[in-house]
């Protein structure tokens, strides 16, 4: 998770409750001192030991940022230390002023070893709770953040179904399907026409089974894809022609299911559709440490004039989806990039975590 007080808002919030928390710490110590009956000017003695601890205070954010991958317990135990430190500080700190601002008393009050102990006791409490309160403020966001980001990856899901379903019942879909395995019937081709009934059976029945909350792994993915080929080669034949080029550590990498299906049905769209003799379609898939290098490629023609037109920052309405979903699920631990490949034709490489599902 890359959050923490780096945001904008994020980051005006804890400046806000750095300097109003600190000042009102100095301004309380500052009136005990006078009800106290102190015969000094107490700011003297007070801001530069809280100065100390603003100062200091900003250090250990530093550290928390540094720490953010530790569960809350380990980094608070990991904390107690440098909070000591600080701590050790301003104890030091109050020593130094108080011997400027009263020398007499200071004498008296050095001998007393409690009363030492007390103060950086007392400082690093204060420390402590600054330190509590900060983790406290910044899980309570990350899980604001995580929370928001399910709620709209899950709604993303839905309407990805949503439009893959839309797509899989549209009458011109659906016509050219059955009109194909009629003429398959036609031509007493009985054999084919059984195998394409029986893919278009398939490839509804798991479009409709299919749970896009879940993530799949990559054979699941390919084997829906390989589905939805099956189908449109009764339309294209030879003229579609598909290569895969998975590693075999990747079959089982879990990747956002019906991620692929907007990318395929795009390619197909320019690529095959529009041309007499067709095209070809190449998925790849390799694993580079901890990310997944997915990407899908034609022999189109590309960005060109009868290739997929820009929208917004994006290259159509289906890959500006896909890229949406991505950020949403990953956010910047993925990449998406989409444009013409070296070799011609159109190109669409995504990078995201390289996961397992858990045995």
């Amino acid at each position: 998770m890359h959050f923490d007080f780096a945001t904008a808002n994020s980051n005006r919030l804890f400046w806000q409750l750095q300097i109003s928390g600190w000042l009102g710490v100095s301004l309380f110590s500052y009136l005990t001192a006078l009800v106290n009956g102190r015969d000094f000017d107490a700011w003297h003695v007070t801001l530069p030991v809280y100065l100390v601890g603003f100062v200091g205070t900003l250090g250990l954010r530093y550290l928390l940022r540094l720490w953010r991958g530790l569960s809350p317990l380990p980094l608070a135990i990991a904390m107690l230390l440098p909070c000591a430190v600080v701590g050790g500080l301003m104890s030091i700190t109050l020593a130094y002023t108080w011997s400027l601002a009263e020398p007499e008393m200071m004498k008296k009050e050095s001998g007393t070893v409690s009363f030492w102990l007390g103060a950086m006791v007392s400082y690093t409490y204060l420390i402590l709770a600054w330190a509590f309160l900060y983790i406290t403020l910044r899980f309570y966001r990350e899980l604001q953040l995580q929370t928001r980001q399910a709620l709209e990856a899950n709604a993303m899901a839905h309407q990805a179904q949503l439009k893959m379903l839309r797509y899989q019942l549209n009458p011109h879909f659906l016509f050219n399907t059955l009109n194909a395995i009629s003429t398959l019937i036609l031509d007493r081709d009985t054999p084919t026409a059984n195998r394409m009934v029986q893919g278009l059976s398939s490839f509804l029945r798991h479009s409709l089974d299919n749970d896009p909350m879940q993530k799949v792994s990559l054979r699941q993915e390919l084997e829906a894809i390989r589905l939805y080929l099956d189908i449109e080669k009764v339309r294209f034949a030879e003229r579609l022609r598909l290569e895969l080029d998975v590693s075999d550590d990747c079959q089982e990498a879990l990747m956002p299911s019906l991620l692929l299906q907007p990318l395929i049905e795009n390619a197909i769209k320019f690529a095959v559709a529009k041309r007499v003799e067709g095209g070809r379609l190449r998925i790849k898939a390799r694993r580079q440490g901890a990310r997944l290098l997915l990407q899908v490629t034609d022999d189109g023609p590309g960005c060109g004039e009868n290739g997929p037109k820009p929208r917004g920052d994006g290259h159509g309405v289906g890959l500006d989806n896909t890229r949406d979903r991505l950020r949403v699920l990953y956010g910047e631990r993925q990449s998406f990039s989409a444009g013409n490949g070296p070799e011609g034709g159109f190109q669409v490489t995504m990078e995201l975590p390289f996961e397992l599902a858990a045995r």
